[in-house]
């Protein structure tokens, strides 16, 4: 038998309670549980029930069962226009997938969300639906941007309900709703952006995308310290979860989906802030090699690995005596804790000992990596401030180095070395493990064992 009653629900992690605590049962947050008139079934399977009972009371029907096929068929992904993106979405986006955007106030949220409707709306039926901005606001923005589309329809609305029906009227293959902290459902009696809000309008957009198959990308806000607003239930309900960042001060953005259920996790994508709008960055190794014109004491290039791809950034490292009893430790884009680490291993298993020195490091390019092949790459850096002696423009390096001081393989050695010769790079020092086991032209590989042997192959005339 059915029953109303009232359903306490976290603001946190979406979990649900039969009476009010002052922690959550399920995340143990404190004072995050808000009441919600729910309906439950008695003797139901807990949230299941409640769900099950909230599409029927808003007039969905449960999907039917689908056996699965022996050789299912690849259904056709939506290009969005810029192959950046398409990777970092995993090669477009699929028919019905609801996708998360987060990213700080100003970042360019809306305008890559308007280029990308645009694109698609150029041959395919797209809404573009915002809760913030009129479309006057909107279309402006587009012209400044040069930007037109015979099948885009903007519209600006916080109601829901009202557009889910316009998309479903218009047979959108693409909805973008800008932002999700705006949008008001008649499911909900409560303010826009409240838990209550978030939870049911992210959840009747994620019905309406299963069942239709229509794409979904709903920009999200994030708090102050960069997650995105609202309760954490929102990311478990979407297929994917992206965020927009950049550097202070920089005119390059770099997107990261940190979930996605159709393609890789922690894929990176470049995009140049223009006065055109945004640009994909197609050689982001070019972003972090700003070196100088003349080759300098502390500075080297190593091959990174991030997300899928390879990339050569610049780490610089400066090295002072110290006139304190401690000496400082300061990192920027890697973990301080393993640089400490690294300083340690040097002074017992190397001739170059920073014990007595104040040390700095940096990555060009405001990109923080934390593999473990920033290590060599870092030590030789550090080795290279110490001696003032500035090594060849056209090394690379990576690895990773052990307590020991043995250099460890990374993965992917062979990929990391044609990329430095994609680059014009010449003189690699890698792991034994990651040797190649073929001459790559044009790259001379210098295989080593341990920190003394890299140090002595890197300093070498």
């Amino acid at each position: 038998m059915a029953r109303n009653q009232p359903v306490y629900v976290c603001s946190s992690c979406g979990g649900e309670s039969l009476k009010w605590q002052g922690q959550c049962p399920h995340c143990g947050e404190w004072n995050t549980l808000t009441r919600v008139l729910g309906v439950r079934v008695a003797g139901g399977a807990g949230s299941a029930a409640h769900v099950g009972a909230s599409q029927a009371a808003a007039g969905g029907s449960l999907p039917a069962p689908v056996a699965l096929a022996a050789e299912a068929a690849t259904e056709p992904r939506l290009e969005l226009g810029m192959s950046e993106l398409d990777r970092v979405f995993g090669g477009g986006i699929g028919a019905g997938a609801v996708s998360l955007l987060g990213g700080e106030p100003g970042i360019g949220k809306s305008t890559l969300l308007l280029q990308v409707a645009a694109a698609v709306g150029a041959s395919r039926p797209v809404l573009y639906a915002s809760g913030e901005e009129s479309t006057q606001q909107i279309t402006q923005r587009a012209r400044r941007l040069s930007l037109a589309a015979a099948q885009l329809t903007l519209l600006s609305d916080n109601s829901l309900e009202s557009i889910l029906q316009l998309s479903s009227e218009r047979r959108a293959a693409l909805l973008v709703v800008d932002s999700i902290q705006t949008m008001q459902t008649a499911m909900a009696d409560s303010s826009p952006g409240s838990p209550q809000q978030l939870r049911e309008c992210t959840a009747a957009l994620v019905r309406f995308a299963k069942q239709g198959g229509t794409a979904v990308i709903i920009v999200g806000h994030v708090t102050k310290d960069g997650a995105i607003a609202g309760p954490k239930l929102l990311e478990h309900l979407v297929d994917t979860v992206l965020y927009f960042d950049a550097d202070a001060g920089s005119r390059y953005r770099m997107l990261r989906a940190t979930k996605n259920r159709f393609g890789p996790v922690n894929e990176l994508g470049f995009f140049a802030m223009t006065d055109a709008g945004l640009r994909e960055v197609r050689n982001p190794s070019a972003i972090f090699l700003s070196r100088s014109a003349q080759a300098v004491p502390g500075s080297l290039v190593m091959v990174a690995r991030d997300g899928g791809r390879a990339l050569l950034i610049e780490v610089q490292a400066l090295t002072d005596a110290t006139r304190f009893s401690a000496p400082r430790r300061v990192a920027q884009g890697v973990d301080a804790n393993r640089l400490s680490m690294l300083l340690a291993v040097m002074s017992r298993h190397s001739r170059l000992s920073p014990a007595e020195h104040d040390v700095y490091v940096n990555l060009v390019g405001g990109l923080s990596i934390a593999e473990t092949a920033t290590d060599l790459p870092l030590a030789l850096a550090i080795g290279s401030s110490l001696e003032g002696t500035a090594l060849d423009a056209k090394l690379v390096a990576f690895g990773e180095l052990g307590l020991t001081g043995e250099v460890r393989p990374v993965p992917y050695g062979e990929e990391r070395l044609k990329e430095a010769v994609k680059q014009g790079y010449t003189r690699a020092i890698v792991p034994q493990q990651n040797a190649p086991r073929q001459a790559i032209a044009g790259l001379e590989v210098r295989a080593v064992a341990t920190l003394a042997e890299a140090i002595e192959a890197a300093f070498r005339a």
